[in-house]
């Protein structure tokens, strides 16, 4: 039987070691890595590119692009976990849970662009609901986010993990020009006529998520309610292995949300806090960056890649 050749382009960056770690052991593929002295040769890294089945490009956008251009092997398989082509024509959006059919759609594609770490949960709560009519496109949206240092790369957690790393800020807001790069992804993915207002920021914690985005229901579509969200997330993730929906929340005091709750898991918390009285509901999403917001999505996006391999190997070894 074959075994896949899987190369890391990038595996000692924060995403690639964790990637790396998740794959190891595994006795369904084989991983290919490059001895530290050839890492950054071009032609070693063309070489390893187009000897693989499956590359996963841990790289800066630059970088990224420049490894697409490497290939020469039409038979070579792509996932990038940069941001480099997540908005572009011909790339697959590395969403599963972005619709019914796009796992399909990941599993056979040869380009497959890793989702951002904050756009995973913004997209998850927001396309569903603006595709059912609930959400109108162009609502005024804020989306706030906090993140592990992790999400800041190799720089920021050799920082906040220095010696004297706690005279840092307990949490420091960034992207305050409001042009952060992943705005654009959001956008395009979510369904969203006009662009949202993004906030996000740093903890001085390794790694996790909490984002929330809050709605003013007097601002939606007469007569949808907190219950109507609800049931349209419901649906929409129904069966979704990595997605868990928690029950509506509203009128009460609810427990606070820890951004730490998942990590180390591939797994998407959702919540909808409500107040009826007040017309007003929130968001939520909790996850870990490293996992569903980066490696982990990467791992679930191989996986339905290999799937679809070993279902047309047959086909290969008979013709």
């Amino acid at each position: 039987m074959h075994q896949p050749l899987v190369f890391i382009d990038g595996d000692q960056g924060t995403t690639g070691l964790q990637i790396h770690a998740r794959l190891h052991g595994r006795h369904d593929l084989r991983l290919l890595t490059l001895p530290e002295d050839q890492r950054k040769d071009p032609r070693q890294r063309a070489e390893a590119i187009n000897s693989a089945d499956v590359a996963i490009l841990c790289l800066p956008d630059d970088a990224a692009r420049d490894a697409v251009a490497s290939i020469r092997n039409p038979a070579v398989r792509v996932i990038d976990a940069s941001s480099a082509h997540r908005t572009s024509p011909g790339w697959v959006y590395g969403l599963p849970e972005l619709d019914g059919q796009q796992a399909e759609r990941i599993a056979r594609s040869t380009r497959v662009s890793n989702p951002g770490c904050y756009p995973t949960g913004a997209i998850a709560l927001l396309r569903p609901l603006v595709q059912a009519g609930l959400l109108p496109a162009d609502f005024p949206l804020a989306i706030h986010a906090i993140s592990g240092y992790s999400g800041g790369g190799r720089a920021a957690v050799e920082r906040h993990e220095q010696a004297d790393a706690h005279g840092l800020a307990g949490v420091q807001l960034y992207g305050l020009d409001l042009a952060h790069k992943h705005v654009p992804e959001i956008q395009q993915h979510a369904g969203l006529g006009e662009r949202p207002v993004f906030v996000p920021g740093y903890g001085h914690y390794r790694q996790g998520i909490v984002l929330s985005i809050p709605l003013q229901l007097r601002l939606l579509p007469p007569g949808v309610t907190p219950e109507h969200l609800q049931q349209c997330l419901e649906r929409h993730y129904q069966g979704a292995r990595h997605v868990q929906l928690a029950p509506l929340h509203q009128d009460g005091a609810a427990a606070a949300l820890d951004p730490q709750a998942l990590n180390h898991t591939n797994d998407l918390r959702l919540a909808l806090y409500a107040n009826p009285a007040h017309g007003q509901v929130v968001l939520t999403a909790v996850f870990d960056n490293l996992g569903k917001g980066a490696s982990g999505a990467a791992v679930q996006n191989l996986d339905l890649m290999l799937g679809a391999m070993q279902e047309q190997s047959p086909a290969r070894k008979t013709g």
